[in-house]
């Protein structure tokens, strides 16, 4: 670690601490340094306002979904139809469990409050009295302090009954899912919030008619409800004015591997790889960038040629890739880019539902190719047989966790496919001896 590095002013002039800006405050995550630090203020400025014209904010900021699919967040809650006699619901996913990502944990752990403040705002904006957080199952002391943050704000009247002289009411629970990736799935999660198995839901109906319990539902990642008391604060224009025109706002980006300094840095959206290795103090001495992701294992990855690309939607998309969760894993030179793959798909293998035959197959055979190739025993067709099963996951799985699989098979293939033939015709040592455990 060196401790000395001094990031470059162009690159701190990229740090935006919104979300964040609590999380180094002594005992930040009690409701009485909360409330010191502007916490409920939002609320209360919330239920001066007719529901749909929190609605209307929301749209009018352009905040998009913070948990990997960027949907505008507005849109989402305005599809929630009013008048249908039906119970409303709000539902939070805390689910985290993308390889690499790490900024709903901390936040959580952080500043409780922030989450439990917009999870109340969100709820009275599209009318839902009922809200429930679900979060991942490892996570034991994020959940405690958030369960503990819920107990606060009951007692303080943020929470229950007629909450601050409004006449609204809500209730929140915090729910411990038992630690599946596919559960970070919204229409799987709310399986699993029922009881069931968590399996992702053929689509249509959508959870906006038909989600939890049959109801109308909104789906939120925690990063995107925890934003939404800062633009009730702060209004839509001070959100656009940070990030770019089509990717308003902050983002917290986590990044881990070969840099000195790895961790979550708060950036306006459209910062670059560059500047984000600058803030985590350069690369790690005697590495050099060969690989990174920009969201995940999920997230096509790329190169060293594109360290100046801006890390936004539309620049994630303009590569060929997509911006996720921000999960920026960094992998240098002397990392071994088949290797990294190998392990990725042994995830996607391991956790996949087994609902659709694509998934369950696809990710079984490409684990054991994989693990063939890195053992030196490898063939040039073996590269055809991992491209062909991708385009037979992706578009034809059950749900995302297929199409996700498919993205470090094929951008490690288009990008590093020497490092492949390395292994096949005998350059490379063998990194395994024998074929995979359970292969037949």
């Amino acid at each position: 670690m060196t401790l000395d590095y001094q990031p470059s002013q162009e690159s701190l002039s990229k740090l935006t601490p919104v979300l964040t800006k609590r999380w180094l405050s002594p005992d930040a995550w009690k409701i009485d340094v909360y409330e010191r630090l502007d916490g409920y203020t939002a609320l209360r400025k919330a239920f001066k306002a007719h529901p749909d014209e929190l609605i209307q904010l929301v749209k009018d900021s352009g905040l998009r979904g913070r948990g990997g699919a960027g949907f505008p967040t507005g849109m989402k809650w305005g599809f929630i139809p009013q008048n249908d006699g039906k119970p409303h619901y709000l539902v939070v996913n805390a689910d985290e469990g993308e390889p690499g990502t790490c900024k709903d944990l901390p936040l959580m752990m952080a500043d409780p409050h922030a989450l439990v403040e917009g999870v109340i705002i969100a709820s009275y904006a599209i009318r839902a009295n009922f809200a429930a957080i679900y979060i991942r199952g490892e996570a034991v002391h994020s959940a405690r302090r958030l369960r503990a943050a819920v107990q606060q704000a009951y007692a303080k009247g943020y929470l229950g009954k007629n909450i601050l002289g409004s006449g609204f009411d809500l209730d929140l629970v915090v729910h411990s899912g038992a630690g599946a990736y596919i559960c970070g799935e919204e229409t799987a999660l709310l399986d699993s919030l029922e009881g069931y198995r968590g399996q992702p839901r053929l689509r249509p109906p959508f959870p906006a008619t038909h989600g939890l319990y049959a109801s109308p539902t909104v789906v939120n990642n925690v990063e995107t409800i925890a934003s939404v008391p800062y633009i009730v604060l702060g209004g839509s224009a001070w959100f656009r004015s940070m990030g770019t025109e089509k990717s308003p706002g902050p983002k917290i980006y986590s990044i881990s591997g070969r840099v000195n300094n790895p961790g979550q840095f708060e950036c306006s959206l459209g910062v670059t790889l560059r500047q984000l290795i600058d803030l985590a103090g350069g690369m790690q001495p005697g590495h050099k960038l060969k690989f990174w992701t920009p969201g995940g294992s999920s997230t096509p990855m790329l190169t060293d040629e594109h360290l100046d690309v801006p890390m936004d939607f539309e620049g994630m998309a303009g590569v060929g890739t997509m911006l996720g969760t921000t999960a920026v894993q960094v992998f240098s030179d002397q990392d071994d880019i088949v290797y990294a793959t190998y392990r990725w798909i042994a995830f996607y293998h391991h956790e996949s539902c087994g609902k659709c035959t694509p998934c369950r197959e696809g990710n079984y055979w490409m684990v054991r190719i994989l693990h063939r190739i890195l053992a030196g025993q490898g063939t040039h067709q073996d590269l055809d047989t991992l491209l062909d099963a991708c385009d037979n996951l992706l578009g034809r799985s059950f749900c995302a966790l297929g199409d996700g699989a498919t993205s470090p098979v094929t951008s490690s293939i288009k990008y590093f496919k020497q490092d492949y033939l390395d292994y096949i015709e005998g350059r490379k040592t063998p990194m395994f001896k024998g074929e995979l455990v359970g292969a037949h």
